[in-house]
């Protein structure tokens, strides 16, 4: 008997888009004809100088990858608690903090209910809202600064209202919000979750206000400070009211053996976290300096490891696929309040005389 097995799955998945993934390097190398070393990925917001010594020492000397991962991550919570000043009962960690994103829907959402997603900004929280049957609201930012609209935010808000999601320093555009209308929204009583993927190049956090505020989560990762986005770790300050009920929900193993102690050793390395903050920021300074003298690019001010340009004059999508030829990846977008743009990762300073070699010739035979 033939089963007809798209009847029995959730009809509003099978009309999700799928996720177009990135290509290997080693593909890229090979489609390319180009060396490994030699491509110059700035798509994807990476930590250029890779991870700490430390972390790798820790990833060549553990021994115990045939054993389970502890499932509460005591070890790295510790090193949190010391790092972050936060107490390690209020610190989940997460196989990235893709997870605690998912984790917080699965908790709060039931199908129906709302989210307010502050477009344009990091995709996931509106993807993970329609996987839970979430009606996701978008609502959209200044079209020209990028900054929250924070009337507007309010009237989106209704009694079926659960999460407001804030990234600031925000992906792609790279501002910061204000604390000013964080406040604003927590005031609503709504669960509000500020990601703060990039805040370490912000050089500000909103972590102290979970000290204030129940209705405040902050999340944070390891894969742009110390450089290990290739082994998923995250984490969040949680209140105590929220926290015992994700322990309950969590995947068991959800962090590897490999990614505790990676993370755990990049904590006790701080000096060397900084350095790299210090150099990413200084060549983000100069790389939007370079990239303002350039005819028809408009490089916004940002307070992250990336920049995001607006291209006034030629094709963003043409510049960005030409540039791939020459093996220099940028990200680039076309859709609503993203218009003709594309984002830059900022790499090392060999990286950027690559980009932006190539970028002037690019750009002066369009």
């Amino acid at each position: 008997m033939a089963t007809d097995l798209d009847k029995m799955m959730r009809p509003d998945l099978l009309e999700l888009d799928e996720y177009t993934p990135i290509e290997p390097l080693e593909k890229l190398s090979e489609r390319l004809g180009i060396p490994v070393e030699r491509i110059v990925k700035l798509d994807a917001n990476e930590n250029p100088y890779g991870c700490d010594p430390a972390a790798l020492q820790a990833l060549a000397t553990n021994r115990v990858y045939h054993i389970y991962p502890d499932p509460t991550c005591l070890f790295l919570r510790e090193a949190l608690e010391k790092f972050t000043g936060f107490d390690r009962e209020r610190i989940l960690v997460g196989s990235g903090s893709d997870e605690l994103l998912e984790l917080l829907i699965r908790l709060f959402i039931t199908p129906g209910d709302n989210i307010i997603d502050l477009v344009p900004t990091f995709g996931m929280y509106s993807f993970l809202g329609k996987l839970y049957q979430a009606e996701v609201r978008s609502v959209a930012r200044d079209p020209q600064t990028y900054a929250v609209d924070l009337d507007a935010t309010l009237q989106a808000i209704d009694e079926r209202t659960k999460i407001i999601f804030v990234c600031t320093p925000n992906n792609p555009t790279g501002n910061q919000c204000s604390e000013e209308t964080i406040r604003a929204l927590l005031a609503t009583g709504k669960l509000v979750v500020v990601d703060e993927a990039y805040h370490d190049f912000a050089g500000t956090s909103y972590g102290s206000l979970t000290n204030e505020y129940e209705n405040l989560v902050v999340l944070r990762t390891f894969s742009k400070l110390s450089g290990l986005a290739g082994l998923r770790v995250g984490y969040g300050i949680f209140p105590p009211a929220i926290i015992k009920h994700l322990w309950k929900i969590k995947q068991p193993y959800n962090v590897t053996v490999a990614g505790q102690a990676a993370a755990t050793a990049s904590l006790k390395d701080p000096a060397w976290l900084q350095e790299k903050v210090g150099l990413i920021v200084a060549e983000r300074e100069k790389l939007f300096n370079l990239l303002q003298e350039l005819d028809g690019i408009e490089p916004l001010p940002s307070s992250s490891n990336f920049i995001f340009c607006r291209v006034h004059r030629g094709n963003a999508r043409l510049i960005k696929e030409t540039l791939e030829t020459r093996g220099v990846f940028i990200r680039y977008f076309n859709k609503p309040l993203l218009q003709n743009s594309f984002r830059i990762s900022v790499g090392t300073p060999e990286q950027t005389a690559i980009l932006m070699e190539n970028l002037r010739e690019v750009l002066a035979a369009v």
